[in-house]
């Protein structure tokens, strides 16, 4: 673990397992808003030319040569996080697998690979890509296939990382006292679950989750580094064990530290905490239309998970674990998300149950088995974190899977903890849907 600790992002490290601290929740109205726009700059986090250099390094293909795979996804961040700029969404689709024992509980699946010489276990990913064969291994075939006993099967499309750094400076008590008022208010009927979560670089911590569909990191430099090793095939020191060493040349890890200091898993999360938000057609939004489909949003229920403002916590604020603190661009801001970052039951859920080894490392996930264990992570397995919508104009494919086409599609879609609001919807007029509908074409 020398190597978790080294990192530059690394400020404290506290053994007991207990949530970091976080600010009071509070109300949005007189905190000044937070920087919108799809222009490639700064929220104000770093200066113009740190934020273009993370940026260089976010958009960089990735080689066998600086370990890429030997089992992936992209070629860099930018592959699946770029519309319409870099850290924006994409049609990227990521592919999960698993089946169920004979009691009915979620299994990951077993992938061979290599004739079968090795299985991939530990994880419900599946990638489409593999390094081999190639020149150095002419013979080596280590492509994944699902075999016919995984039956439990899913695609989630990749999310937009617009905005998130405000995301992570929202205190957990924030979330925690939503999930409450949404359960009071609806007398049970939608509860938002939160699920506390490892903090990985800050090894006994845990902190309410709110990236990834299943809400499964809080904090985003652990969602970076899931993402590099899982997704790109990158080791570093958060994530240093290989899925495969089948057709490995690379030197391990693979992420090390630059001449100033820092891992490349710093220059990607100061570069997605440095993002701005995503910025709404102003114009549209000021049209007495979409005026007025903001109020029917409101009054067929939409606005109980998709939540239209909150704040971040105070600027101070020690998040992570103790391991960031909030900096001034990003605490004590009102942010509009249009989304709770809670997991619901909406009738869309794609069967999974996150795995820890995976998301966490094999480390994180053994220490810290009892505590996840109590999150009845079970629970989720038909849940997804409701979709921000902030941005969603700019999104041709919606819900966690990318199946919906169109607004109207994904609305109608909605069952479960969200079906009577679906059904409100389409018992309004044609004139009150065009309505509603022109106010989220608006975000």
């Amino acid at each position: 673990m020398n190597a978790i600790i080294s990192l530059t992002a690394l400020s404290l490290l506290v053994a007991l397992p207990v949530p970091a601290a976080q600010g009071p929740a509070s109300a949005p109205t007189s905190a000044p808003e937070t920087p919108a726009g799809f222009d490639n700059r700064s929220n104000g986090l770093t200066d113009e030319a740190m934020h273009q250099s993370d940026l260089a390094i976010f958009d960089e293909v990735e080689q066998i040569s600086s370990g890429l795979g030997p089992l992936y996804n992209g070629q860099s961040c930018r592959e699946c996080h770029q519309n319409p700029v870099s850290g924006g969404a994409s049609q990227v689709t990521v592919l999960r697998v698993g089946h169920l024992d004979h009691d009915g509980h979620f299994q990951n699946p077993e992938i061979p690979i290599a004739s079968g010489t090795e299985v991939i276990t530990g994880r419900s990913l599946v990638n489409d890509r593999a390094i081999c064969p190639n020149a150095t291994f002419p013979n080596g075939e280590i492509q994944e296939h699902v075999p016919d006993s995984e039956t439990v099967r899913a695609t989630r499309i990749s999310l937009s990382l617009l905005g998130d750094g405000f995301v992570e400076a929202v205190a957990d008590q924030t979330l925690v006292d939503l999930a409450q008022r949404q359960c009071k208010s609806t007398r049970g009927r939608i509860c938002g679950q939160v699920v506390q979560v490892p903090i990985v670089e800050a090894p006994g911590q845990m902190a309410v989750g709110r990236f990834g569909w299943k809400d499964q990191h809080a904090s985003l430099l652990s969602f970076v580094a899931d993402s590099y090793l899982n997704e790109i095939g990158i080791t570093n020191p958060l994530q240093p064990d290989e899925v495969t060493r089948l057709c490995n040349t690379a030197p391990e890890p693979n992420d090390t530290r630059g001449a100033d200091g820092l891992f490349g898993i710093d220059h990607l999360v100061r570069f997605v905490r440095a993002l701005k938000a995503p910025a709404r057609d102003q114009a549209l939004a000021a049209t007495s239309l979409a005026r007025h489909g903001a109020e029917l949003f409101d009054k067929v229920g939409c606005t109980s998970c998709h939540v239209p403002s909150m704040k971040t916590a105070a600027v101070g604020t020690r998040i992570d674990g103790g391991t960031f603190v909030v900096p001034p661009p990003l605490g004590s801001l009102t942010i509009h998300p249009y989304g709770d970052f809670l997991l619901h039951d909406v009738g869309t859920g794609d069967g999974i149950v996150q795995t820890s080894a995976e998301h966490y490392g094999r480390w994180v996930a053994q220490q810290m088995t009892g505590y996840l264990a109590r999150q009845h992570l079970e629970s989720t397995q038909n849940k997804v974190r409701t979709a921000p919508l902030w941005g969603v104009r700019l999104r041709p494919r919606l819900m966690h899977d990318g199946a919906s086409l169109t607004l109207r599609d994904a609305i109608l879609r909605h069952r479960g903890e969200a079906l009577d609001e679906s059904k409100r919807f389409d018992r309004l007029g044609k004139q009150d849907q065009q309505a509603l509908l022109a106010f989220l074409q608006s975000l």
